[in-house]
């Protein structure tokens, strides 16, 4: 079964959940698009969360889901939110959600945890979940070390439970090649940076188009918190800082609100401009509905040319 038939939508596709970027109002515009957009959690206390999803709610009538980042100290509260709102789909990163899957399940949610291992699927699959999101290092934001063609084949051998791809996708090669890998569909988030709805300052938005293949670097490696970001002046203080194995802390100090500079700032010089590696091949901005139907004709184009 493709997702978009498992969760209700038209397109095999989920939004991924970017932290300041995924607003209760992009979620809806991806939704109303024909995907399955996310309120991101990260970095929101339960009433900031809550307020995000009546946003959500008042501006689509069509499925949307919220993505928890479970090291977010107010973890509990927002695990409770989302039942108290009605959310229809949870999809979690940064962590093992075992803990809130009973709660969830009750409630009706279903739950897509990220992951970044085989292993961490399979442990994950006894708690009940209804799928999990395979992404791999190519993605924008927080990252594991195995590829998506790697990491896809070896998650759906592992589990029963349905594989969504995510990393490495912008168009409908990529798309073709995950339901080759064995997924359901596929989550995106740096093509969709580069959308008319998508709330970022159009500083980033430019940096992403203007980023070339080899244009991204991952900081955080030393201190097991690795990020893949646009190369900037900032990523390369934080590299050169790592190089001479200086306190985490001293480096954090850099990043503080560097995500926050990028989104609403634009300031492409010190923020954190998260985007994967397919970054390379965004070349303009588009509707969402566009994007997203660009990649499903390229995905029929090149089924039809492969049967031939």
């Amino acid at each position: 079964m493709k997702l978009n038939e498992l969760l209700g939508i038209e397109f095999p596709i989920i939004q991924g959940g970017m932290a300041n970027i995924a607003t209760g109002k992009f979620a809806a515009a991806v939704s109303n698009a024909g995907a399955l957009g996310l309120v991101a959690g990260g970095g929101l206390d339960p009433e900031a969360l809550r307020a995000q999803i009546r946003d959500a709610k008042a501006t689509t009538g069509k499925p949307f889901g919220v993505n928890l980042m479970l090291m977010n100290p107010h973890i509990d509260e927002l695990a409770k939110v989302v039942v108290e709102e009605g959310v229809q789909v949870v999809t979690t990163g940064a962590g093992n959600p075992g803990k809130y899957v009973p709660a969830w399940k009750e409630a009706g949610i279903r739950v897509f945890p990220v992951v970044a291992a085989p292993v961490l699927a399979r442990r994950l699959e006894r708690y009940g979940i209804d799928g999990v999101i395979a992404e791999g290092t190519e993605s924008g934001g927080h990252v594991g070390e195995m590829t998506t063609m790697a990491l896809v084949p070896q998650v759906a051998d592992a589990v029963s439970v349905p594989v969504i791809a995510a990393g490495g996708i912008a168009d409908g090669r990529q798309l073709c090649a995950a339901f080759a890998l064995g997924a359901c569909g596929v989550q995106v988030g740096t093509v969709l940076l580069a959308s008319e709805e998508c709330p970022i300052h159009d500083n980033y938005k430019q940096a992403v188009l203007k980023a070339g293949a080899n244009d991204t670097t991952v900081t955080g490696r030393t201190g097991g918190a690795p990020v893949r970001v646009l190369k900037n002046k900032m990523a390369r203080e934080y590299l050169r800082m790592e190089k001479q194995n200086l306190p985490l802390e001293e480096m954090e100090k850099l990043t503080l609100g560097s995500l926050r500079r990028a989104v609403f700032d634009g300031d492409v010089d010190t923020g954190s401009l998260m985007a994967g590696q397919v970054a390379g091949m965004v070349h303009e901005i588009r509707p969402l509905r566009q994007i997203f139907e660009e990649l499903m004709a390229g995905y029929e184009q090149v089924r039809k040319g492969l049967s031939e």
